[in-house]
């Protein structure tokens, strides 16, 4: 496992998770997309009119995993679960919204090296307070 510091650090530095959620009829769908960690909550910025968003309206359980490394000893990550919140207005066009002033200011550094956060009327945030973590770090065994 990793430490809480170790995983912080982790989940700041990497910049694809893949997100899972469960489909009206019970089967889960699994799909990659950029994240940022603000070192309580996972946010990610996800396309409306997506299959995840649809899911999420439905059935807010999502989890996602976030993973490095090649070799098998190298291999390392983290498992989040919770329930999804949206937070703003979907899709986002930038309106003032005092929870997303932090997610903003770290989402387009990271992701797109710019500093001002792009909206493009297609996304909007989804918050994952994790209610489970799960973490592996073969380079320990």
């Amino acid at each position: 496992m990793m430490t809480a510091e170790e995983a912080d650090a982790f989940l700041r530095g990497q910049r694809t998770c893949r997100a899972a959620t469960v489909s009206a009829d019970g089967r889960p769908h699994v799909g990659a997309l950029w994240f940022a960690w603000d070192g309580a909550s996972l946010w990610l910025y996800s396309l409306v009119r997506s299959r995840r968003w649809a899911d999420l309206q439905a059935d807010p359980r999502l989890s996602v995993v976030v993973d490095a490394g090649e070799e098998y000893g190298e291999l390392r990550g983290i498992e989040l679960s919770g329930r999804a919140e949206f937070v703003g207005e979907a899709p986002r066009t930038g309106a003032p919204c005092p929870e997303l002033e932090e997610v903003e200011r770290i989402f387009p550094v990271k992701n797109f090296g710019v500093a001002q956060m792009p909206h493009d009327g297609r996304h909007a945030w989804i918050r994952l307070t994790p209610e489970s973590t799960v973490s592996w770090d073969f380079r320990k065994l």
